[in-house]
């Protein structure tokens, strides 16, 4: 394994645009789902509720938090109804599967969504059976990435280690405070929505272009060390 993560016995993936491609679109029905709680939520008409959405994303995290702080909502009526989508788009991935069975300690996922959703996703591309545990929206009590509470909440609830911790994620800025706690970061800069907002090179100590690629990459290097060690 590569010298930077031969400490790394947790691997902490997010999961929206990281462990599928942002060119499968898949977001893009949750974003438009979004669209449509805001207009339900503050009776707004429909060319300013994208306004609204974003702002808050950009503001709190997630669009989630703004409606909770300025509008009163049922979180959990809010995350049924923008997870209400098809998942056609996206297809069982098995190289993903192999690639992500391969590495040596725990998996781990973490995200600003919640764990129906998470679970439905990882179960479509095949590798629900590789992540020993689902961190979500709820478990952090609703604090999204990246408020510092939300990767407080994940480290003391699953006894992770932040030394011994890598975070992969296609949004820099959610790096940010997982370095600041010690964890190796990795961005996959995938090209998806404001995956650039934020970044600082800094706090990005993997930067990566293509998940699987990199993935595959650390198995072949460990083969090769393994097999060039002393018998």
């Amino acid at each position: 394994m590569d010298a930077a993560l031969s400490h790394v016995d947790c691997w902490i993936f997010d999961l929206d645009n990281t462990l599928y491609h942002p060119r499968h679109r898949l977001f893009d029905q949750i974003d438009r789902r979004m669209e449509a709680f805001v207009v339900r939520a503050t009776g707004c008409e429909a060319d300013q509720a994208r306004g609204i959405q974003k702002g808050y994303f950009h503001e709190y995290g997630t669009t989630l938090s703004g409606l909770m702080r300025h509008h009163d909502i049922d979180p959990a009526d809010y995350l049924a109804f923008v997870h209400d989508i098809v998942l056609d788009c996206i297809a069982p991935d098995p190289g993903l599967a192999a690639a992500l069975a391969a590495l040596p300690g725990r998996r781990i996922v973490f995200t600003n969504a919640d764990a129906p959703h998470a679970r439905r996703v990882l179960d479509r591309i095949g590798i629900g059976a590789q992540f020993e545990a689902i961190h979500d929206i709820v478990a952090t009590g609703y604090v999204p990435k990246p408020a510092d509470g939300a990767y407080r909440s994940l480290c003391d609830s699953l006894a992770i280690d932040p030394a011994r911790a890598v975070l992969v994620e296609d949004m820099a800025r959610n790096l940010a405070p997982a370095h600041a706690l010690g964890m190796t970061t990795v961005w996959i800069d995938n090209g998806s929505e404001a995956g650039d907002r934020g970044h600082d090179p800094a706090f990005v100590d993997i930067h990566v272009d293509d998940l699987l690629a990199w993935l595959q990459g650390i198995t072949h290097h460990r083969i090769a060390s393994n097999e060039g060690s002393p018998a």
